[in-house]
């Protein structure tokens, strides 16, 4: 498509958008009266008008059937996280026995790498991104120093190349089959945090396999935003949270997958919790870990169902708009975005920004990252004032995620002509 950047090009977009009505589903913060242009849901997302009223649900639920709830609220609490398995493995490419949702997300990563990381011999090495988010990293070198090993040499960190802000697919490759003997998992996050480069997954779990290694991905800024076939992709395992791109609420619920093939395993070493427990026997209390088939076999507790209920909301939304429908748009959005950026780039002498984001529909989301060349938090700060929600990453990189669900054309209009004002 031909882009222009104008006011009347990007209405007409909206109009021709057959999502466009779904933005009327979320509450968008307010700053000086005005609308905030909202790029951030790659850190939390906005809030869909409906979730309070199916949080009050509950809450009224629980005011009238107090601990009965768990079997006679309109949505019984016992078995409250099985509403979500079709529509959470239609978000990520599973079936619905591979998926539950638990806990928060660096929680169930632990709880994956306890069944997943198992070291044995010479196989005791973890393989993952150079700066993956700080939770991946503590996560990991916690792992490997409760088993004993010295995460400066049992730890593989794959960085892009010198002056490169991506990391190269064939360096993956190439150090899966270098230390292929030594790795004993890969657990790498589908989608870098930072520069919003999107891995090949399956390529990757291919190779990993190959060399005898367990694959695992931490999906926190792909779920809802990405295409993810986890299943056929053979995946063994992944976790992701709901707060980001399925907007959820802070801090709410995390999403696991657990390819069907370890799923019903019940041998499979685990930490486990009575709420993993088989459903038929649980409540005769008996010892001896009987394990639920399926990834709900990985629960400890009870579902969090203030949390899992937000979740509903976003979900329900989801649903309506159809994933296909919501990565096309993400498509031309971030195709949008890209055009405006690079424009307004050019055209001023003040200032160069650098998508540091693959350019390829295949390599990225919706998150663009721009490096702000001969600026600093400045610049940041005064497109916040401007009523402009992106996010700063230190020492000069902003990111920005135009959201399919609930941003607009007129939207990325509006950054470029505040960013171009922010810039004079």
């Amino acid at each position: 498509m031909q882009f222009d950047n104008t006011l009347d090009f990007a209405k007409a977009l909206d109009q021709q958008d057959e999502l466009s009505g779904f933005r009327n589903e979320f509450h968008f913060p307010v700053i000086n009266g005005k609308e905030v242009v909202y790029f951030t849901g790659n850190s939390l997302g906005l809030q869909p008008k409906k979730a309070k009223d199916i949080i009050n649900q509950e809450l009224e639920d629980w005011a009238n059937w107090g601990v009965e709830g768990h079997f006679h609220a309109k949505n019984p609490w016992y078995a409250y996280h099985e509403i979500f398995a079709e529509d959470e493995a239609m978000i990520v490419g599973a079936k619905p026995e591979e998926v539950v949702l638990m806990n928060g997300l660096t929680v169930n990563l632990h709880l994956m790498m306890v069944s997943f990381f198992r070291p044995q011999g010479k196989r005791t090495k973890i393989l993952c991104e150079a700066k993956a988010f700080p939770s991946d990293q503590y996560a990991i070198e916690s792992q490997l120093r409760f088993h004993g090993l010295d995460p400066s040499e049992h730890l593989i960190e794959i960085a892009p190349r010198d002056g490169e802000h991506l990391i190269q697919h064939e360096d993956i490759l190439q150090a899966i089959n270098d230390h292929g003997d030594e790795i004993a998992l890969i657990m790498i996050g589908g989608v870098n945090y930072y520069s919003g480069q999107v891995f090949r997954m399956r390529e990757i779990t291919e190779a990993g396999h190959a060399v005898g290694a367990t694959v695992g991905f931490d999906l926190a800024h792909g779920a809802g935003n990405i295409d993810l076939q986890l299943h056929d992709w053979g995946v063994d395992f992944a976790c992701w949270c709901t707060y980001k791109y399925l907007n959820s609420g802070p801090g709410s619920v995390s999403g696991i997958f657990v390819h069907e093939r370890h799923a019903n395993s019940p041998e499979l070493p685990r930490f486990a919790g009575w709420w993993g427990y088989d459903k038929s026997s649980r409540f005769q209390m008996e010892a001896g870990f009987k394990p639920i088939p399926g990834a709900e076999g990985w629960q400890l507790s009870n579902a969090p169902v203030f949390n899992m209920a937000a979740h509903r909301a976003s979900l329900d939304l989801f649903k309506a708009a159809g994933f296909a429908n919501l990565r096309a748009k993400s498509r031309q959005l971030t195709d949008f975005l890209e055009f405006v950026i690079n424009e307004i780039s050019n055209k001023n002498d003040k200032a160069e920004f650098e998508i540091i984001t693959p350019s390829s529909h295949d390599e990225r989301g919706c998150q663009l990252s721009i490096l702000a060349h001969g600026q600093g938090k400045a610049l940041f700060d005064k497109l916040t004032e401007a009523g402009v929600i992106v996010d700063w990453r230190e020492p000069n990189v902003i990111r920005m995620a135009p959201v399919p669900l609930y941003n607009s054309y007129e939207d990325i209009y509006r950054f470029g002509q505040l960013l171009n004002e922010a810039i004079q």
